[in-house]
């Protein structure tokens, strides 16, 4: 009786054959047997389409567990697995620079992209054979892993290492957790509790720190606060004892125009007709003016300067006049001394 074959091409030694022969053919299985368990074989394709061989009894490319496809076939390859009634699982590595699809008969076929690798099984069942994609049954989530691949290549690139990942753990947003990073809150908040700088503890609390807002004053016009105490600084809502002298200085305005802003006592010697006038009125204000008229000029009263009938006239004599002044925010009342030189 002849001797038979698997759909693998391993020779099946009929009984009583092969007598004193049967070890060399033995030895051929096992050789197949590994070829088909662990063979690599790398083959460079040069056209669209290629049969994957595995013949009975004899090295095969098609017996081998992984086939390298290499070459440039010029376009998509289809490569027919035969025989088709060979149930055979292959691992695929596509080093050409085409889609290789693996096909065995009419039943379903798997493409594998340039630069690709999958695992396939082939079904063996004749004309309807199909090709199957095993490589994509591990999945993520059979693995136990909930995150996207999406979010697994949000890692790529990172150079952090695992201490520093760790700084976020237990992060909380909008709030400084011991020794973690700070993360914002939507808003762009962070609540502490102790804030440092430079190794010092800030005390003051939010609603003090606030009263910085808005601030307008200069760092130098601030640092004329340095040092100063309630013992020597004028509260101005109390009754104060001065110890110091406490002088106005005499403001010139000879053209008879006197800025309250500028100052509280003036002086004017008129070279020309004057019309008394304060800008700048401010309530409460009082204070004095020197008026040397010994020229004369002609002295006449603004509709808010107020003074009796004969003030305009007074003032426009030759001589020297000490006149006072005060303020109610609108008017300012003027009275005068006699001439004194």
């Amino acid at each position: 009786m002849a001797s038979t074959y698997t759909a693998a091409g391993i020779e099946l030694i009929a009984d009583g054959e092969q007598s004193g022969t049967w070890g060399q053919t033995t030895n051929t299985n096992f050789e197949l047997f590994e070829e088909m368990i662990a063979g690599v074989v790398s083959i460079a394709l040069s056209s669209t389409t290629y049969t994957l061989t595995t013949s009975d009894g004899a090295s095969s490319e098609g017996r081998h567990a992984v086939i390298v496809f290499t070459g440039t076939p010029g376009g998509t390859c289809t490569v027919t697995v035969s025989p088709n009634d060979m149930q055979k699982v292959y691992t695929i590595k596509n080093s050409s620079d085409q889609t290789v699809t693996l096909t065995q008969g009419s039943g379903g076929n798997v493409s594998i992209t340039a630069g690709s690798i999958k695992t396939v099984y082939c079904d063996g069942a004749g004309a309807g054979a199909e090709v199957v994609d095993i490589s994509g049954t591990a999945t993520l989530t059979s693995l136990g892993v909930t995150a996207s691949a999406a979010e697994l290549n949000t890692l790529d690139g990172i150079t952090s290492t695992v201490g520093e990942l760790n700084l976020v753990d237990g992060s909380v947003a909008g709030t400084v957790v011991n020794s973690k990073a700070v993360i914002y809150g939507a808003s762009g908040e962070v609540n502490a509790t102790t804030l440092q700088i430079g190794g010092s503890s800030i005390t003051a609390t939010a609603a003090e720190l606030n009263t910085m807002d808005g601030i307008t004053a200069t760092v130098s016009e601030l640092n004329q606060l340095d040092g100063v105490t309630l013992s020597n600084y004028a509260d101005r809502t109390a009754d104060a004892a001065w110890t110091g002298s406490q002088r106005a200085t005499v403001v010139t305005d000879n053209d008879g125009s006197f800025d309250m802003n500028a100052g509280q006592n003036f002086s004017c010697t008129p070279t020309g007709s004057v019309t008394l006038t304060f800008t700048n009125i401010a309530n409460g204000q009082s204070g004095f003016i020197l008026l040397v008229n010994t020229t004369p000029q002609t002295v006449s009263l603004h509709a808010n300067t107020k003074g009796d009938a004969n003030l305009a006239t007074t003032l426009s004599t030759a001589g020297t006049y000490l006149c006072s002044y005060f303020s109610n925010g609108t008017n300012v009342y003027v009275t005068t001394s006699a001439a004194i030189a």
